[in-house]
């Protein structure tokens, strides 16, 4: 806005009269509506005309002269009488000639501002198989391409929940260049799968890695057909993990759904990457920087870096994540750990000032992802994908940790070429993931309210058989209501107890709501089944069947069996392996 639109008609400095114009970058002189302005092209703002741009864009009628307001300029006649020149400030710079353009004499120039700000505010950074974030343009819209996900997801993320994303690299060769990779005529496997969980407070996240050679079954696969009819693709017992894709006509989907029989973790949403995608990605960001402790030449897939750093992007960077006989044991665990370190250095990339505040790099990676990643239907459009990204965007990457399934070599085979869960550790990090659990040293809650959910479990304590209550299946599976019944009543004392059936809504975690006045009731029962603070719900009293106030006990789907404690870990345990994005390691 020049100095009439402010009302200063006089003492005008000639610096506040260069405008920045929006549609070429450049700081225009703004004259006084004695002179002709020079047009600004593009579309004029919306209610422009009504603060006196018009009048701005035109010569002053003869006879007139301009009175300068706070809303814009105000005609009024004065006859007989010019318009004055302007007069500047002391000191001031001489006014530039009419129409001459250039920069502002006075003041820095804003115009890179700008572009930085779009680029930086429009970034998000999405985590994939050597891919990274988008830039939040329209018309990369095009560029999506999506899958039907089958009913196998939660229906889509949340911004109030935590955030489970399933990241599925296929070793099918699609692209320019990929014909000496991967399986000749193959559909492609699930070659390297990340469950990425986002806490819910967004202060840490956990990337968990399956090995592709981890025995699993595989569950039956509804799935959609290219012509919209439906087909149940039969599962399978005791096959590789990496045959829940492509393998028969499995889709994505059906790589989510053995996920979940595998960790009892419904995803919310999947991304497919390609050979393309690490290629791509990395040139987008001017490469990634990696750490070796040996020298490393692998024919088979063609890496050959000496030992130290360097700095690898497209095909390089391809035969990084893809080379396993060169680095620890040789087998795909240790590929496995090579990965996890390039995606740490990647995301130290992606989040770097070098990457977000550069225009032209977002612009690539918005381009190269959009074009290299395959989505599920809830993430169809880059709307949907930014407001992901700006969820993930929160995260210090000091807080992101990568861990792998704990597995163990597989006892039935001589020569050892699969592995099998680890039933005594697996089970474990599966439940820090499900409960929230970060991976960090990052706090999960506030002191104030840490203190404030540890409080509720501290009082009195009621004997068990003055503790009323109804107890409810709120997605236990089923019979677990009477159950615990039987359980409370026969072995716990708890008299007064019924089952009330079915909740009127599934919950994810088991709930104990009571009133104020019966808390000594709830610490009880609390303390009889394990329940942490955080499960104890202060509200109103209900009724039991005889017509007696009662507390409300709703079995959450984490119920695992009456007696079975509910309080989950408040921190991963110290021998469970991980890494965190923030430390640059070496790959051995």
């Amino acid at each position: 806005m020049d100095a009439q639109g402010r009302g200063r008609g006089e003492n005008i400095d000639p610096a506040d009269q260069w405008v920045l114009n929006p549609d070429t970058g450049e700081y225009e002189l703004r004259l006084s509506t004695s002179a002709p302005q020079s047009p600004v092209p593009g579309p004029r703002r919306a209610g422009r005309s009504a603060r006196g741009g018009a009048a701005r864009g035109r010569s002053a009628a003869p006879g007139r002269s301009a009175e300068p307001t706070g809303r814009g300029t105000r005609e009024r006649e004065k006859p007989g009488r010019e318009v004055p020149p302007q007069r500047r400030r002391r000191g001031a710079p001489p006014e530039e000639p009419p129409g001459r353009r250039g920069r502002r004499p006075a003041k820095k120039p804003k115009a890179k501002k700008v572009l930085l700000w779009a680029g930086g505010t429009m970034a998000f950074v999405v985590l994939a198989t050597g891919v990274g974030g988008y830039l939040y343009l329209e018309h990369l819209n095009d560029n999506i391409t999506s899958v039907p996900d089958d009913g196998a997801s939660t229906g889509g993320f949340s911004k109030d929940k935590a955030i489970n994303i399933l990241v599925i690299g296929t070793d099918k060769r699609t692209g320019a260049g990929n014909d000496g990779y991967g399986d000749a005529g193959s559909a492609g496997h699930a070659d390297t799968t990340i469950l990425l969980h986002v806490s819910r407070d967004r202060s840490n996240a956990t990337a968990l890695s399956i090995p592709r050679d981890l025995i699993v079954d595989i569950p039956d696969c509804p799935t959609q057909q290219e012509d919209g009819s439906q087909k149940v693709i039969p599962g399978s017992s005791g096959v590789r993990f990496n045959t829940s894709l492509g393998q028969s006509g499995r889709t994505p989907s059906c790589t989510m759904r053995t996920v979940t029989e595998l960790t009892g973790i419904k995803p919310d949403n999947f991304m497919v990457a390609d050979f393309n995608a690490v290629k791509t990605l990395t040139s987008a960001v001017g490469g990634v920087e990696v750490c070796l402790a040996k020298d490393i030449d692998d024919p088979d897939s063609h890496l050959k870096l000496s030992k130290g750093t360097h700095t690898i992007e497209g095909e390089e960077a391809l035969a990084f994540v893809r080379t396993r006989h060169s680095v620890g044991t040789g087998g795909d665990l240790s590929r496995i750990e090579l990965q996890q370190q390039f995606l740490s250095a990647l995301m130290r990339k992606l989040k770097s000032n070098d990457t977000l505040t550069s225009p032209s790099k977002m612009i690539k990676l918005a381009e190269a992802g959009t074009e290299a990643l395959t989505v599920d239907s809830q993430l169809d459009s880059i709307g949907k994908l930014k407001d992901l990204g700006l969820e993930l965007g929160k995260l210090n990457v000091k807080n992101l940790s990568f861990t792998t399934v704990p597995v163990r070599d597989n006892p039935a085979e001589t020569v050892k070429a699969t592995v099998v869960l680890n039933e005594a550790e697996a089970p474990k990090v599966f439940d820090l993931i499900r409960n929230d659990v970060s991976f960090t040293e990052v706090k999960q809650q506030k002191k104030k309210e840490k203190a404030e959910v540890a409080a509720r479990l501290k009082g009195e304590k009621a004997p068990a058989s003055e503790v009323r209550v109804r107890i409810l299946n709120g997605g236990a599976p089923g019979g677990s209501a009477q159950e615990t019944l039987s359980w409370l009543q026969v072995e716990q004392g708890v008299d007064k107890s019924e089952n009330a059936g079915n909740a009127p809504a599934e919950l994810s975690k088991t709930t104990l709501e009571y009133a104020p006045d019966q808390a000594a009731q709830a610490r009880r029962l609390a303390d009889i089944l394990g329940l942490s603070g955080s499960a104890m719900k202060p509200g109103e009293s209900v009724t039991n069947a005889q017509g007696l106030p009662a507390i409300s006990l709703t079995l959450g789907k984490d119920f695992k069996g009456a007696g079975v404690s509910l309080t989950p870990p408040d921190k991963a345990p110290d021998d469970v392996e991980k890494s965190t994005a923030d430390k640059v390691e070496c790959a051995k």
